[in-house]
């Protein structure tokens, strides 16, 4: 094993995360803490921003696209559980956009446009010569060539089940598509997960570090994945358990470590689904937009239910304070929280650490 140049204790933090990914103890939460440096790790000269430019997931100049990631790390200190990571990321549903979705670049995003006009014309054919696909791997073999020793590489958020049909196939379609042609969206669900599979594991060989490990979000010591369903506010849990938990428990059971990122209120009916998963690690919630902060009191039965029935949780916390609040709160289960947070500096990051300990 060995650290990286923008995180020399590498190995100890694998250390740690091993740890307590497998249900060990290591003295508090894991926390996820990023400061800002007073001085670059190196000096990479930016590029010009392009012309129109609009999106960091953008395809219109490869060139700008490495200059940006090689230099996404540098002005960053990365303490407690956090690691310097880039992603080859094409849009918040790269799967689609390899399986023939055509994205349109806007402020901070991508849109995948639904192409699937006809259930009975539906293809799920994955090609090498796909231009999203092509784009992505070049990318992270330039992020690899350029940055082995100082970062990991991040999956694409490749994204699975419901939310890449509805995205090949448009959402409103696919809500009567699950009542009135079940069985042809259990056949697309299929060779989703196949597809996304297939392409996983390409770049899982690809992009693992020295030990196996692999970095959606958090690094963990094997395949690790992001899973989710965003679509599920819009059905009901009878729907959700009879559609989606089959693919999640399969998707589960075919990585070593994994997350679901569970996304608004409308979400929440499907919480006592979600813990019936066996092989589902840990649940990341996001409220929302509108709604309180992750680390508000509102959602902390939802956090003690999830930590009772043995899996993690993953939340953004803002401060010191916080902190101290959920470790009055949660008892003998707050080591079981992931946590990240930004803070003004390494100091102050290291002051949180401390008072992290049980």
């Amino acid at each position: 094993m060995s650290g990286l140049a923008y995180r020399p204790d590498m190995d100890e933090v694998r250390e740690r995360l091993t740890v307590w990914w497998n249900g060990g103890d290591i003295g508090r939460p894991a926390i996820q803490i990023t400061a800002p440096r007073e001085t670059p790790a190196e000096n990479i000269p930016a590029m010009p921003e392009p012309p129109g430019w609009v999106t960091g997931y953008s395809t219109t100049n490869f060139n700008y696209r490495v200059n940006l990631g090689l230099r996404a790390c540098v002005g960053t200190w990365y303490l407690g559980e956090a690691v310097p990571t880039v992603a080859p990321d094409l849009a918040p549903n790269c799967l689609a956009l390899f399986l023939g979705c055509r994205g349109h670049e806007m402020p901070g995003t991508v849109w995948c446009e639904p192409f699937i006009r006809n259930p009975e014309d539906a293809r799920f054919e994955f090609s090498k010569d796909n231009f999203y696909w092509d784009f992505s791997l070049r990318l992270g073999k330039e992020f690899l060539k350029h940055g082995r020793g100082k970062f990991l590489i991040q999956f694409p958020d490749l994204i699975e089940g419901l939310d890449t049909l509805a995205a090949m196939r448009g959402t409103e379609e696919l809500l009567y598509d699950l009542v009135e042609r079940p069985e042809w969206v259990r056949s697309c669900l299929r060779q989703i997960t196949d597809r996304y599979f297939h392409v996983y594991d390409i770049l899982y060989d690809l992009y693992r570090d020295e030990v196996g490990g692999s970095v959606f979000w958090a690094w963990a010591p094997g395949r690790m994945a992001k899973f989710q369903c965003d679509f599920s506010a819009m059905i009901s849990p009878q729907m959700f358990g009879e559609f989606m938990v089959p693919v999640l428990n399969e998707m589960c059971e075919r990585v070593s470590y994994c997350m679901y990122h569970w996304d608004g209120p409308g979400a929440i009916p499907h919480h006592d689904l979600l813990l019936s998963i066996r092989n589902l690690d840990m649940i990341q919630w996001t409220p929302g937009a509108g709604a309180e902060p992750c680390w508000d009191k509102r959602w902390w039965p939802l956090y003690h239910k999830t930590l009772e029935a043995g899996k993690k949780v993953y939340i953004w916390i803002d401060s010191a304070e916080t902190l101290l609040k959920m470790k009055k709160e949660f008892g003998t289960l707050y080591k079981n929280f992931l946590f990240s947070m930004n803070v003004r500096s390494r100091k102050e990051a290291e002051e949180i650490l401390a008072i992290a300990l049980i």
